[in-house]
Protein backbone atom coordinates (compact mmCIF):
# COMPACT_ATOMS: atom_id res chain seq x y z
CA UNK A 1 0.00 0.00 0.00
CA UNK A 2 1.61 3.32 -0.94
CA UNK A 3 2.86 5.76 1.63
CA UNK A 4 0.96 8.68 -0.83
CA UNK A 5 -2.41 6.22 0.58
CA UNK A 6 -1.58 6.36 4.20
CA UNK A 7 -0.30 9.67 4.85
CA UNK A 8 -3.75 10.75 6.53
CA UNK A 9 -4.24 7.29 8.43
CA UNK A 10 -3.17 7.29 12.21
CA UNK A 11 -1.82 3.56 11.39
CA UNK A 12 1.40 5.29 10.21
CA UNK A 13 2.30 7.72 13.07
CA UNK A 14 5.68 7.99 11.99
CA UNK A 15 3.87 10.01 8.24
CA UNK A 16 3.12 12.90 11.14
CA UNK A 17 6.85 13.97 10.89
CA UNK A 18 6.85 13.23 7.23
CA UNK A 19 8.76 17.05 6.80
CA UNK A 20 11.60 15.30 8.68
CA UNK A 21 11.58 12.16 6.89
CA UNK A 22 11.55 14.19 3.30
CA UNK A 23 14.75 16.12 4.63
CA UNK A 24 16.48 13.39 6.23
CA UNK A 25 16.15 10.88 2.98
CA UNK A 26 16.63 13.92 0.70
CA UNK A 27 20.52 15.07 2.56
CA UNK A 28 21.34 11.70 2.21
CA UNK A 29 20.74 11.22 -1.23
CA UNK A 30 22.46 14.55 -2.13
CA UNK A 31 25.68 13.41 0.15
CA UNK A 32 26.76 10.34 -2.55
CA UNK A 33 29.67 11.46 -3.32
CA UNK A 34 29.65 10.40 -7.18
CA UNK A 35 33.09 12.45 -8.17
CA UNK A 36 34.83 10.14 -5.50
CA UNK A 37 33.96 6.97 -6.09
CA UNK A 38 33.93 7.67 -9.61
CA UNK A 39 37.83 8.85 -9.04
CA UNK A 40 38.18 5.66 -7.33
CA UNK A 41 36.65 2.87 -9.46
CA UNK A 42 37.93 4.62 -12.91
CA UNK A 43 41.54 5.40 -11.58
CA UNK A 44 42.06 4.64 -7.99
CA UNK A 45 42.00 8.01 -7.70
CA UNK A 46 41.43 9.53 -4.44
CA UNK A 47 39.96 13.21 -6.25
CA UNK A 48 39.90 15.00 -2.61
CA UNK A 49 43.59 14.84 -3.31
CA UNK A 50 44.45 16.23 -6.60
CA UNK A 51 43.19 18.99 -8.40
CA UNK A 52 41.26 21.59 -6.55
CA UNK A 53 40.24 18.90 -3.75
CA UNK A 54 36.72 19.18 -4.90
CA UNK A 55 34.86 16.08 -5.73
CA UNK A 56 32.84 18.00 -8.43
CA UNK A 57 32.16 17.11 -11.89
CA UNK A 58 34.74 20.20 -12.76
CA UNK A 59 37.98 18.61 -10.86
CA UNK A 60 36.74 15.49 -12.25
CA UNK A 61 36.79 16.88 -15.85
CA UNK A 62 40.21 18.35 -15.31
CA UNK A 63 41.76 14.93 -13.40
CA UNK A 64 40.51 12.68 -15.29
CA UNK A 65 39.27 14.02 -18.61
CA UNK A 66 36.18 14.91 -20.49
CA UNK A 67 34.36 11.55 -20.24
CA UNK A 68 34.54 11.35 -16.59
CA UNK A 69 33.25 14.61 -15.55
CA UNK A 70 30.55 14.52 -17.61
CA UNK A 71 29.09 11.09 -16.25
CA UNK A 72 29.63 12.59 -12.57
CA UNK A 73 28.30 16.19 -13.78
CA UNK A 74 25.26 13.91 -14.73
CA UNK A 75 25.08 11.73 -11.61
CA UNK A 76 25.21 14.70 -9.58
CA UNK A 77 22.25 15.61 -11.55
CA UNK A 78 20.46 12.96 -11.03
CA UNK A 79 20.96 12.75 -7.51
CA UNK A 80 19.30 16.61 -7.49
CA UNK A 81 16.48 16.01 -9.85
CA UNK A 82 14.84 12.24 -8.21
CA UNK A 83 14.40 13.08 -4.71
CA UNK A 84 12.36 15.90 -5.20
CA UNK A 85 10.47 14.26 -7.77
CA UNK A 86 9.74 11.03 -5.62
CA UNK A 87 10.83 11.60 -1.94
CA UNK A 88 7.86 14.09 -1.05
CA UNK A 89 5.71 11.85 -3.08
CA UNK A 90 6.39 8.59 -0.59
CA UNK A 91 4.98 10.85 2.54
CA UNK A 92 2.95 13.90 1.23
CA UNK A 93 -0.20 13.67 -1.47
CA UNK A 94 0.50 15.32 -4.68
CA UNK A 95 -3.10 17.44 -3.91
CA UNK A 96 -1.99 18.52 -0.66
CA UNK A 97 -1.17 22.00 -0.25
CA UNK A 98 1.94 21.07 1.40
CA UNK A 99 3.32 18.69 -1.81
CA UNK A 100 5.20 21.96 -3.25
CA UNK A 101 6.62 22.99 0.19
CA UNK A 102 7.37 19.11 0.73
CA UNK A 103 9.11 19.59 -2.99
CA UNK A 104 11.27 22.68 -1.85
CA UNK A 105 12.79 21.29 1.23
CA UNK A 106 13.65 18.19 -0.89
CA UNK A 107 15.42 20.09 -2.60
CA UNK A 108 17.01 22.12 -0.54
CA UNK A 109 18.23 19.26 1.38
CA UNK A 110 19.66 17.56 -1.23
CA UNK A 111 21.72 20.40 -2.05
CA UNK A 112 23.25 20.56 1.25
CA UNK A 113 23.67 16.80 1.28
CA UNK A 114 26.02 17.31 -1.51
CA UNK A 115 27.57 20.28 0.12
CA UNK A 116 28.06 19.03 3.16
CA UNK A 117 27.80 15.38 3.25
CA UNK A 118 28.36 13.36 6.34
CA UNK A 119 30.29 11.12 4.94
CA UNK A 120 33.00 13.06 3.87
CA UNK A 121 33.50 15.19 7.42
CA UNK A 122 30.80 17.60 5.81
CA UNK A 123 33.10 18.78 3.09
CA UNK A 124 31.61 18.12 -0.17
CA UNK A 125 31.02 19.86 -3.76
CA UNK A 126 30.04 23.37 -4.39
CA UNK A 127 26.31 22.10 -5.18
CA UNK A 128 26.40 23.42 -8.95
CA UNK A 129 25.12 20.41 -10.62
CA UNK A 130 22.92 19.34 -7.93
CA UNK A 131 21.20 22.10 -7.42
CA UNK A 132 20.40 22.35 -11.27
CA UNK A 133 18.75 18.82 -10.90
CA UNK A 134 16.69 20.21 -8.70
CA UNK A 135 15.86 23.55 -10.44
CA UNK A 136 14.72 21.42 -13.37
CA UNK A 137 11.79 20.05 -11.14
CA UNK A 138 11.06 23.25 -9.39
CA UNK A 139 11.35 25.98 -11.94
CA UNK A 140 12.18 24.37 -15.34
CA UNK A 141 11.37 27.91 -17.06
CA UNK A 142 13.91 29.94 -14.98
CA UNK A 143 16.55 26.73 -15.36
CA UNK A 144 16.57 27.55 -19.34
CA UNK A 145 17.71 30.63 -18.10
CA UNK A 146 20.37 30.03 -15.74
CA UNK A 147 21.87 27.55 -18.34
CA UNK A 148 22.01 30.09 -21.09
CA UNK A 149 23.44 32.46 -18.77
CA UNK A 150 25.95 29.46 -17.90
CA UNK A 151 27.21 28.82 -21.21
CA UNK A 152 27.09 32.69 -22.73
CA UNK A 153 29.37 33.54 -19.47
CA UNK A 154 31.41 30.06 -19.95
CA UNK A 155 32.07 30.70 -23.64
CA UNK A 156 33.20 34.48 -23.41
CA UNK A 157 35.55 33.85 -19.98
CA UNK A 158 36.02 29.87 -19.86
CA UNK A 159 35.82 30.13 -16.02
CA UNK A 160 33.77 27.12 -14.37
CA UNK A 161 32.72 29.37 -11.16
CA UNK A 162 31.97 32.88 -13.06
CA UNK A 163 29.66 30.94 -14.65
CA UNK A 164 28.05 29.24 -11.81
CA UNK A 165 27.78 32.38 -10.06
CA UNK A 166 25.91 34.24 -13.29
CA UNK A 167 23.87 31.35 -13.64
CA UNK A 168 22.77 30.98 -9.71
CA UNK A 169 21.72 35.22 -10.21
CA UNK A 170 20.13 34.60 -13.73
CA UNK A 171 17.94 31.38 -11.91
CA UNK A 172 16.60 33.43 -8.75
CA UNK A 173 15.97 36.96 -11.08
CA UNK A 174 14.04 35.02 -13.25
CA UNK A 175 12.10 32.67 -10.71
CA UNK A 176 10.90 36.31 -9.21
CA UNK A 177 9.85 37.22 -12.70
CA UNK A 178 8.23 34.12 -13.17
CA UNK A 179 6.38 34.67 -10.02
CA UNK A 180 5.75 37.92 -9.53
CA UNK A 181 3.00 39.16 -7.21
CA UNK A 182 2.35 35.08 -6.03
CA UNK A 183 6.25 35.14 -4.56
CA UNK A 184 4.84 35.42 -1.17
CA UNK A 185 1.74 34.04 -0.96
CA UNK A 186 1.22 30.66 1.03
CA UNK A 187 1.56 28.57 -1.66
CA UNK A 188 4.35 30.18 -3.10
CA UNK A 189 6.83 31.48 -0.23
CA UNK A 190 8.94 28.63 -0.10
CA UNK A 191 9.78 28.52 -3.44
CA UNK A 192 10.13 32.40 -3.15
CA UNK A 193 12.74 31.29 -0.35
CA UNK A 194 14.45 28.61 -2.11
CA UNK A 195 15.20 30.89 -5.17
CA UNK A 196 17.38 33.62 -2.62
CA UNK A 197 18.52 31.19 -0.51
CA UNK A 198 20.24 28.27 -3.33
CA UNK A 199 22.16 31.00 -5.36
CA UNK A 200 22.76 32.84 -2.11
CA UNK A 201 24.42 29.55 -0.89
CA UNK A 202 26.02 28.64 -4.27
CA UNK A 203 27.82 32.15 -4.07
CA UNK A 204 29.03 31.78 -0.78
CA UNK A 205 30.59 28.77 -1.71
CA UNK A 206 32.71 30.04 -4.34
CA UNK A 207 34.04 33.05 -2.26
CA UNK A 208 37.59 32.18 -2.67
CA UNK A 209 37.23 31.51 -6.54
CA UNK A 210 35.35 34.65 -6.42
CA UNK A 211 38.72 36.57 -4.84
CA UNK A 212 40.42 34.51 -7.47
CA UNK A 213 38.05 35.99 -9.92
CA UNK A 214 38.81 39.71 -8.82
CA UNK A 215 42.66 39.58 -8.55
CA UNK A 216 42.82 38.10 -11.69
CA UNK A 217 44.04 34.71 -10.55
CA UNK A 218 41.19 32.47 -11.39
CA UNK A 219 42.58 29.51 -13.98
CA UNK A 220 40.65 28.97 -17.17
CA UNK A 221 39.09 25.93 -17.65
CA UNK A 222 40.83 22.68 -19.34
CA UNK A 223 40.35 19.30 -19.80
CA UNK A 224 42.98 17.01 -18.61
CA UNK A 225 43.97 13.74 -17.43
CA UNK A 226 46.96 14.35 -15.32
CA UNK A 227 47.55 13.28 -11.67
CA UNK A 228 45.52 9.70 -11.92
CA UNK A 229 47.46 8.39 -9.29
CA UNK A 230 46.64 10.58 -6.81
CA UNK A 231 49.33 12.47 -5.38
CA UNK A 232 50.08 15.13 -7.47
CA UNK A 233 48.18 18.46 -6.48
CA UNK A 234 47.77 22.15 -7.50
CA UNK A 235 47.82 25.63 -5.93
CA UNK A 236 45.07 27.19 -4.52
CA UNK A 237 45.37 29.50 -7.87
CA UNK A 238 43.86 26.92 -9.85
CA UNK A 239 41.30 25.73 -7.43
CA UNK A 240 37.72 26.19 -9.09
CA UNK A 241 34.17 25.29 -8.51
CA UNK A 242 32.66 21.44 -8.74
Amino acid sequence: MPLTLLYESPLLMFTDYFWFFVAVLSYLAGSIPFGLVTAKLVAGTDIRKVGSGNIGATNVARTLGAKWGIVVLVLDALKGLLPVLFIPALFVSPDSPDFDHARVLSGIATIVGHMFPVWLGFRGGKGVATSLGVILVLGPWSTLAAVGAFALTFFISRIVALSSIVAALAFGIAQFAQLGSAAFTREKWSLTAFSIAVPLLIIIRHRSNLGRIVRGEEKKFQFGSRNKEGTGSTSASEQSEG
